[in-house]
């Protein structure tokens, strides 16, 4: 059944995008004239040209004057990374704790909205190993705790950017801390304990405000240490 008058150009436009996104139309083909697409999709002409002028718009075709409209190429996707290798200096690392900040502590408000049964467990389980680790391993028990609360969130981008983050995102901070703010200080790791049994508690306990409040005071808390 032919769509509504109003929808007419989208369905051409999801047509013609199809056949170009699977390569049936590559770059540079040359699309159907506007009697051709006319006659394939039962439209007028003005919604031909209306759907031809969005392809423009979305950058999938250009159309030159007398000779038609051309495919263009899709551009390929590219991945992203975050080399901690590249963070050098001490501006570099206050930025990526910035950075972590805006994301993190998002991160433990979805989590908190969307924890499950099977989502909690590896929080538990790695707030466990933190403190079991004390002062010795902590790096990698800190960045699993994270990524626990990342992965809880059942959305891969936090995941992955932690990933690409990796344990250097916890050890490089650390390396810039004074020595009253080194896992070896006793009072210093007690601290930082109840900084993430808070975010747990809170995402634990389904606490959206709760948890993005404690990611951001504990986050918050790093940075300033690092600036002190």
């Amino acid at each position: 059944m032919m769509p509504p008058m109003r929808t007419r150009p989208q369905h051409v436009v999801a047509g013609l995008k199809e056949k170009i996104l699977s390569g049936e139309l590559g770059p540079g083909a040359k699309l159907p004239s506007e009697a051709e697409l006319i006659a394939e999709y039962a439209v007028s002409r003005t919604v031909v040209r209306e759907a031809v002028s969005r392809l423009q718009a979305e950058g999938l075709v250009e159309t030159f004057q007398g000779r038609g409209s051309f495919v263009l190429a899709v551009p390929e996707p590219s991945s992203f990374t975050l080399e901690t290798s590249a963070i050098r200096s001490h501006h570099d690392v206050l930025a990526m704790v910035d950075f972590r900040i805006g994301v993190e502590t998002e991160a433990a408000a979805l989590a908190a909205a969307r924890v499950t049964p099977a989502s909690a467990a590896p929080i538990s389980d790695a707030m466990a190993d933190f403190v079991a680790a004390g002062h010795a391993g902590a790096v990698e028990a800190d960045f699993a705790f994270h990524r626990a609360i990342a992965a809880a969130t059942d959305n891969r981008f936090y995941v992955d950017l932690l990933d690409s983050l990796g344990p250097m995102m916890i050890m490089l901070p650390r390396t810039r801390l004074g020595e009253e703010y080194t896992m070896t200080d006793a009072t210093h790791v007690q601290r930082v304990q109840r900084e993430h049994e808070n975010i747990a508690a809170a995402v634990l306990a389904g606490d959206v405000e709760t948890a993005r409040a404690a990611m951001r005071l504990h986050l918050g808390n790093t940075r300033r240490r690092l600036s002190s």
